[in-house]
């Protein structure tokens, strides 16, 4: 009966299609150790409580949520709950959700386009680079993306069937995008409601009453969590962490709505000390910004420990990964927010000198390129979604061409339903101020769509010699396959000149053989699609595979081979060995990873040109002293601590969620941390800490010297108490030392498969101190 169903109904190219997706997405993710380490301790935390799992807690004790809705979260947390807590377990539900995005990309296309049309949408969507790099990650992007591919499907089929039921639920499921990256789901709803009132059957009244409570539903179901969590009891529900108000709407509304466009990644509230601290910091010229906060390491009581800078520690002006590089002030903690963080000194959240650093516009930080109408099709971001979108924008003119207001068809329905997902996002793309480059796994579904539709009538009006329109497919071809040359030939001295002049040079066979086709006969057909295929395939499929290849950043997952093993960036920026430097634990300018080191030469980094910090500032350079490549587990740490505990609930309180992941995740420990991401979160002060200590629930606490965005990391009135009520433990008895560690920590064991940094610096950062009173 099986054998019966694969011949009578199974797509053999799809079931292909899928298992070629299912290996990109998931091949060597088992590699992984903590993902992002940063979502990965929340789902630690989430599993050890049902309060920690609905408000996705950051931490044990419920003291600080992370940055975004916590849906995928709970996918994810029931993965591990089933499969064990691992970087492989919170990857899978995305790697899964990616696969399912290429299978509803072919059942949209298919009705109306037909089966080839489908296949070649679902195979680009596949193989689309930067849908491959988060997919392999525990990002909510590739999950956002399946969801909203579900709610277009929802949508075609109720329209379809005239079923209001499937109508409202497609809109509801955007409700559940939102809950899980908030205002970005809402991209699509344009689309949703423009195709609506195209392709309804009912009448006009009838079509406004459904679309009012689809409206409705879409909002009930948006705000559900939000208001449930901004009703609860600020003492009873953990700190709504990078929203500056605690407030889920102010995070979903500001934090991870608006500032996306206008660059402004300032949370809305700050410590008041911290802020005049921060603002007087970064009063200075940029020029000694560097080392202004070096100094502010070297004037901490405490003296950090070799791989503190590493471990998302450093000493402020620590270079970290993602957001919090930026040229007014290296990032502050060093922390690398997996979806934004706040510039630490030198540029804090409201200071002068904050994202961009004094006078800049974030608009061109962490790769992202210059704002403009051809952003999309910058060095900066063409590698990661925009392979195809030539082509599906050219053949856009072809499948609407005749269009007719008074008889639109099916067909051209669901074309300008693609671009109404296309065009809104790509414009946001193009002048937004504050957004990574895996965001453009937005633009796969509508490109890959357009591209598969778009390829069939192209041809199908090439073949019937529909007079200029049977020109585009040649134009189309042509023009990819020079965009192709143009993307690759930027790496020419990373991975040869060879692949960019395939690509132009099959582009330029596959065009002159449709030209030779068109004019005389068609025996050349056959030869010059496959010569345009390879010619629009090669680059994408190559920097799709970089992610396994080379390895990848979990944290801002990116795709190309510019952030691997040297060569040339574009705009002649040069690409360091970024995993070889974590194993090493030094910066790109060769200097030590360690923050007292930087404590040190702060004069010799304050010359350091504008070049190398705007260079510095791109995300492009990964990692470096990353939280996923700094620290690992130390067995004497966790023995010490506990053996040493007498009842506490929590092993230890540490000051940032680095310190705490490897005792979450791999022991299962419970403890405390103290900030959020973002330092300037009032999660903790005197009167809480102190009321921990007096009832028995923690007595240790891991202070990490100058991590956090502030001295000692966040509140530094607290740091004090601590300092003055706490005994510091000697290092010799909790610590791994460090011929110790190199020892454990060799070469062979210091990166990952990956190519990632999996021990670094072992056990906590920083200073011990047992606090009793």
């Amino acid at each position: 009966m099986i054998k019966k169903w694969f011949k009578t109904r199974a797509d053999i190219p799809l079931i292909i299609i899928m298992l070629i997706s299912a290996f990109l997405n998931g091949y060597n993710i088992w590699q992984d150790k903590y993902a992002n380490t940063y979502y990965t301790t929340a789902v630690a935390s989430m599993l050890q409580s049902f309060h920690n799992f609905f408000f996705a807690s950051l931490d044990s004790a419920g003291s600080v949520t992370i940055d975004k809705p916590p849906v995928v979260f709970w996918i994810q947390t029931a993965s591990a709950y089933i499969f064990g807590l691992h970087g492989w377990s919170v990857i899978l539900p995305q790697a899964l959700a990616q696969v399912g995005s290429v299978l509803l990309i072919y059942l949209l296309v298919k009705p109306s386009f037909g089966t080839m049309a489908a296949r070649l949408a679902a195979f680009a969507m596949a193989t689309t680079p930067i849908a491959v790099a988060v997919s392999r990650t525990n990002n909510i992007d590739a999950m956002l993306v399946f969801t909203l591919l579900l709610a277009t499907w929802l949508l075609f089929r109720g329209i379809g069937n005239s079923r209001t039921g499937l109508i409202i639920a497609a809109f509801a499921v955007v409700g559940i995008g939102f809950n899980e990256k908030m205002l970005q789901a809402y991209m699509i709803v344009p689309a949703l409601g423009l195709f609506y009132l195209l392709a309804s059957k009912f009448n006009w009244k009838r079509k406004v009453v459904i679309l009012a409570g689809s409206a409705a539903v879409l909002l009930v179901v948006s705000l559900s969590w939000a208001v449930v969590v901004d009703s609860t009891p600020a003492y009873q529900r953990p700190y709504m962490g990078s929203s500056g108000t605690n407030s889920v709407l102010n995070l979903a509304f500001g934090y991870n709505g608006l500032s996306r466009l206008t660059g402004d990644r300032g949370t809305g509230g700050t410590r008041g000390g911290q802020r005049s601290e921060w603002r007087q910091n970064s009063s200075e010229s940029s020029s000694n910004t560097h080392s202004n906060q070096a100094q502010t390491a070297a004037s901490s009581n405490d003296t950090p420990t070799a791989g503190d800078s590493g471990a998302n520690n450093m000493a402020a002006g620590g270079f970290g990964v993602g957001d919090q590089m930026s040229p007014g002030g290296f990032g502050g903690n060093g922390q690398g927010h997996p979806d934004g963080g706040q510039g630490g000194p030198g540029g804090g959240p409201e200071g002068p000198g904050g994202p961009g650093g004094p006078g800049r516009n974030s608009g061109g930080m962490f790769g992202t390129g210059e704002k403009g109408p051809l952003r999309l099709f910058q060095s900066a971001l063409s590698g990661q979604a925009s392979w195809l979108l030539p082509f599906a924008l050219i053949a856009s003119i072809g499948l609407l061409a005749s269009i007719r207001r008074r008889n639109i068809t099916q067909k051209r329905k669901e074309v300008i339903f693609w671009l109404a997902w296309l065009l809104p996002a790509a414009a946001f793309f193009s002048v937004a101020g504050f957004f990574h480059q895996y965001y453009l796994i937005m633009l796969a579904p509508p490109i890959s769509a357009l591209f598969g539709a778009g390829f069939v009538e192209l041809w199908q009006q090439y073949r019937e010699r529909s007079g200029w329109l049977s020109w585009l497919l040649p134009i189309a071809i042509l023009t990819t396959s020079a965009f192709g040359w143009f993307i690759l030939q930027n790496y020419n001295d990373t991975i040869g000149s060879g692949w960019s002049i395939v690509v132009l040079i099959l582009g330029i066979i596959g065009t002159a053989l449709l030209v030779v086709a068109r004019l005389t006969s068609e025996k050349w057909t056959k030869f010059a699609i496959m010569a345009s295929m390879l010619a629009m395939f090669i680059g994408p499929m190559y920097w799709a595979l970089t992610p396994i290849t080379y390895g990848g950043n979990s944290m801002i997952p990116q795709a190309g081979p510019s952030q691997f093993g040297g060569g040339e960036m574009p705009g002649g920026q040069r690409c360091s060995n970024s995993s070889d430097q974590q194993a090493k634990g030094t910066q790109p300018n060769g200097t030590s990873g360690n923050a007292e080191q930087i404590s040190s030469n702060g004069n010799a980094a304050s010359t350091e040109s504008n070049t190398d910090t705007e260079r510095r500032s791109s995300s492009r350079f990964r990692g470096m002293g990353g939280p996923n490549g700094s620290q690992s587990l130390d067995q004497k740490t966790l023995s010490y601590l506990q053996k040493h505990n007498t009842g506490e609930t929590y092993l230890f309180a540490a000051s940032n969620y680095s310190t705490a992941a490897p005792y979450m995740i791999e022991a299962g420990q419970k403890v405390i941390i103290m900030n959020g991401f973002v330092s300037s979160d009032p999660v903790y002060n005197v009167d809480k800490i102190k009321a921990l200590v007096e009832s028995g629930q923690v007595k240790y606490f891991m202070i990490s010297g100058g991590g956090g965005g502030g001295p000692d990391s966040g509140n530094s009135e607290v740091t004090a108490w601590i300092k003055e009520h706490g005994k510091v433990i000697p290092t010799d008895e909790w610590k791994t030392s460090t011929s110790e560690n190199n020892k454990t920590n060799s070469p062979s064991n210091a990166q990952d498969g990956q190519g990632r940094s999996g021990g670094g610096e072992r056990g906590g950062s920083g200073t011990l101190y047992e606090v009793t009173l």
